[in-house]
């Protein structure tokens, strides 16, 4: 059945309760042709609510899967099945049974053999799989600095088997997208994002920078202005997996805006906080020296000169002539640095990536003397 009005409101008005600290934009949307039953296989986390939300707005009814520990309060509205990804706990995916659905997205799936679970147990019940993976499921995917596409051969293991996620994330995922294309052949998209940034990132890898502008005075910036960096905006994404189903389509696809130079992203970072912040460009050779590393605590930046260089350089050509879309950076800047000023103060004085300012003058300090001597 369709969502009716009544439903579809109730959900709406329950996101828009959220305030602004949700993290949440309020454009607004066009509805769908036609109103799908989506099944979410996690959806409250960072990617899920943005997604959720935009199938919401375009008309979509909505069924949740989780463990309904998870911002268990955020759509109470929707239906909501309690179980468990491993069919070897709890009740498992027992809820999932003699249901149907247009399709299901997947944002939660990181050991094959769950995956396998899942995707086994709904093939005769929904028309299309989306699996959210990831870009680093390709194999030697930091090589550069050439743009690389989805024909890039995925990674493999020697145990294919292993579910030792904290060392084979990455591989894994090529494992669960190919345990999704065993069960329902031709009816699979594969997501590839990138860095997944904006309003409710709790990793702060992008925030840090955002955070950093808005602090003021002489700002560390790695390596070269004309090093690249590469992210894609969830609402972008979560956009784009909507359509994905609506239309159909069971491609593979990464999900980055195309790289541009660090630069001109901390340039944004600066006109968007505008706190008459100022840049001092640190060599990534200096930076080293002072145990400053990239992706470590230089999130999003690696030196376009060394080997680290080709995780910020992905093509995303397929995914925009299929219709991605890609807003501002200056939005993305901005609607971060709003959602980040309405955290408690504590979390706010503790960012979870980038380094210490007492670190970071240090440096620059030692930068500093090392030029004017």
């Amino acid at each position: 059945m369709t969502m009716n009005r009544r439903r579809f409101i109730g959900a709406s008005a329950a996101i828009a309760g959220l305030g602004a600290y949700s993290g949440f934009s309020s454009a607004a949307t066009d509805p769908a042709t036609k109103s799908l039953k989506i099944l979410f296989l996690g959806g409250t986390g960072f990617l899920g609510p943005h997604t959720v939300r935009y199938a919401l707005e375009r008309g979509h009814e909505v069924t949740l899967f989780n463990r309904g520990k998870t911002n268990k309060n955020l759509f109470p509205e929707l239906e909501t099945i309690v179980g468990n990804r491993d069919p070897n706990i709890d009740q498992g995916l027992s809820g999932l049974g003699n249901r149907k659905w247009d399709a299901v997205i997947d944002t939660s799936g990181y050991v094959p053999r769950i995956v396998a679970a899942s995707s086994q147990l709904l093939a005769d019940n929904v028309g299309q799989y989306l699996f959210v993976s990831t870009i680093c499921q390709y194999d030697d995917w930091m090589a550069g600095p050439e743009l690389r596409t989805e024909e890039q051969p995925r990674a493999t293991l020697a145990d294919p088997a292993t579910e030792d996620v904290g060392t084979h994330y990455c591989a894994l995922k090529g494992y669960c997208e190919l345990a999704a294309e065993d069960a329902m052949p031709e009816r699979v998209t594969q997501i590839r994002p990138g860095l997944i940034v904006g309003p409710r990132d709790n990793t702060d890898r992008f925030t840090y920078w955002v955070a950093r502008a808005d602090r003021g005075g002489e700002m560390l910036a790695p390596g070269k202005p004309t090093d690249q960096t590469q992210f894609i905006d969830v609402r972008d994404l979560g956009m784009f997996m909507v359509r994905c189903i609506e239309e159909e389509s069971t491609f593979s696809y990464n999900l980055v805006r195309q790289p541009m130079p660090m630069g001109e992203f901390l340039e944004s970072c600066q006109r968007v906080a505008d706190k008459g912040t100022t840049l001092n460009w640190v060599p990534a050779d200096f930076l080293a020296k002072h145990q400053l590393r990239p992706w470590q605590e230089l999130p999003m930046w690696a030196d376009s000169e060394s080997t680290l260089s080709g995780s910020l350089t992905w093509s995303a050509e397929k995914a925009l002539a299929a219709g991605l879309r890609i807003r501002p950076v200056d939005d993305t800047v901005r609607d971060t640095l709003h959602w980040f000023g309405q955290l408690p103060d504590d979390r706010r004085a503790n960012l979870r990536a980038g380094f210490s300012a007492a670190k970071e003058q240090e440096v620059l300090a030692a930068w500093n003397a090392s030029v004017s001597g």
